[in-house]
C-alpha cells in the first residue's frame, strides 16, 4: 500500500490536490470525557471556577477545526464553508460527548478539522476543570461520518 503523505522517496510530502474535483465535503467527528460527579456538577450547575465550560469548549472546538493545518503538519489551509459543535451530556457516565461537525466545497476532505476540533473542544472541558478532577479520562475520539470526495461516503 502507498501512502499518500510519502514521495516515491518516502520523503514527507503535501498531497498535491489540484487535479481533484471540487465537491462538498462534510466530517462529524465526536469524543467522550468521562469525570468525577463533582467535576460534572460543577459543569452542569456552571459553578466552575474559570468560567462556562461547555460555552468554552464549543469555542475552542471552532477554534481546533480552524488551526487544524498549523497542528497536523500534512493537512491543508481549508476554506470552511461551515463548524457545527454539539455537547450532549451523559449523566449515567458521568460525562459529556462533543459532536464537531466541519463543511466546506473544496478538493480536500474535512476530517482531520472535525476530529482536530472535537480533540481540542474536550482537552478545554479538561483544562477547566483539572482543578476539581484530575483523574478525567478523554477516550473515543472518532470520525462518526464524512461525505463528498472520490473516496465516497463512510458512516460508522
Amino acid at each position: 500500500m502507498n501512502l499518500t503523505h510519502l514521495d516515491e522517496n518516502q520523503r514527507p510530502k503535501m498531497v498535491d490536490v489540484s487535479e481533484k474535483n471540487e465537491t462538498t465535503r462534510v466530517a462529524v467527528a465526536s469524543g467522550i470525557i468521562q469525570m468525577s460527579q463533582e467535576a460534572y456538577d460543577a459543569i452542569v450547575n456552571e459553578k466552575a471556577k474559570k468560567g462556562p465550560v461547555i460555552q468554552t469548549a464549543v469555542i475552542a472546538a471552532i477554534m481546533g477545526v480552524k488551526k487544524t493545518s498549523e497542528l497536523i503538519p500534512m493537512c491543508h489551509p481549508l476554506n470552511l464553508s461551515g463548524i457545527n459543535c454539539d455537547i450532549e451530556e451523559l449523566p449515567e457516565l458521568p460525562g459529556f460527548k462533543l459532536y464537531v461537525t466541519a463543511k466546506l466545497k473544496g478538493q480536500t476532505g474535512v476530517e482531520m478539522e472535525a476530529l482536530t476540533g472535537t480533540s481540542i473542544g474536550l482537552l478545554t472541558i479538561y483544562d477547566m476543570v483539572k482543578a476539581i478532577d484530575k483523574g478525567m479520562i478523554i477516550r473515543n475520539v472518532q470520525l462518526k461520518e464524512k461525505s463528498g470526495g472520490k473516496s465516497g461516503d463512510f458512516k460508522r
